[in-house]
């Protein structure tokens, strides 16, 4: 047999060895992981604004608890032409507490880090005024013959370029800051209901996504244990 027909044989037993996975598996765990699939031409325009979001969700293991738990990072922030957040809170809605507080000098970048077995992710773009929203339940998996959990996730809401009237990054309406949100559409022309539930939630990342060079968290709170020390 000729020495690329073997190679090709080769090739082919490897191919019908290895699991399938379906595009919308794929495209399920890289959401997961990493949130919001933009355009490349959006990413740039972040870069080149100074605006670093970091959506991704990783699996840290806890030694002396012996667990493993997520870890997301709450970050972003805007220019006066886009912005780009992402928080996390608990099941119930309510912000999560941070491990600890990122301080930095150019601002529009880290914020804080939180560490849970489950978490709501709450991410949101905009564009001038038209903004995206997705809400994420995020929470650890067990695998059969592994040690290390898989994350699973579920859609709790994704509303596609909604519209706000209110230039929240002026000054002269940074009081509407965490007191309005963006209405959202259907296909069909008809307003989206908000989940209850995260409606507070909602309301203080649009007002990060118009918190021009943003140095501070605007969801994730201190833990219990340091109430008193919170800056």
């Amino acid at each position: 047999m000729p020495r690329w027909a073997s190679r090709s044989a080769a090739r082919l037993r490897f191919k019908k060895a290895m699991p399938m996975t379906s595009p919308a598996t794929s495209n399920a765990n890289r959401y997961a992981r990493y949130g919001l699939s933009l355009p490349r031409q959006t990413l740039r325009a972040l870069e080149k604004r100074g605006i670093y979001c970091q959506p991704s969700v990783s699996i840290e293991h806890q030694h002396l608890a012996r667990r493993y738990v997520l870890r997301g990072v709450e970050s972003g922030g805007a220019v006066a032409d886009m912005g780009r957040y992402c928080a996390y809170l608990d099941a119930e809605g309510n912000p999560a507490p941070w491990l600890q507080q990122i301080d930095s000098i150019s601002g529009n970048g880290r914020h804080a880090i939180v560490l849970a077995p489950e978490l709501v992710r709450i991410e949101m773009l905009r564009i001038g005024h038209t903004y995206e929203l997705a809400i994420t339940r995020l929470w650890l998996k067990a695998q059969e013959d592994h040690t290390r959990p898989a994350i699973a996730t579920a859609p709790v809401f994704r509303g596609h370029q909604g519209t706000l009237a209110a230039e929240l990054w002026k000054a002269e309406n940074k009081s509407l800051h965490e007191t309005v949100a963006p209405v959202f559409f259907t296909a069909a022309g008809e307003v989206l209901s908000l989940p209850e539930q995260f409606n507070e939630a909602i309301r203080k990342i649009t007002g990060a996504v118009a918190c021009l060079g943003c140095k501070h968290t605007h969801i994730a709170v201190a833990p219990a244990s340091n109430k008193g020390g919170e800056r």
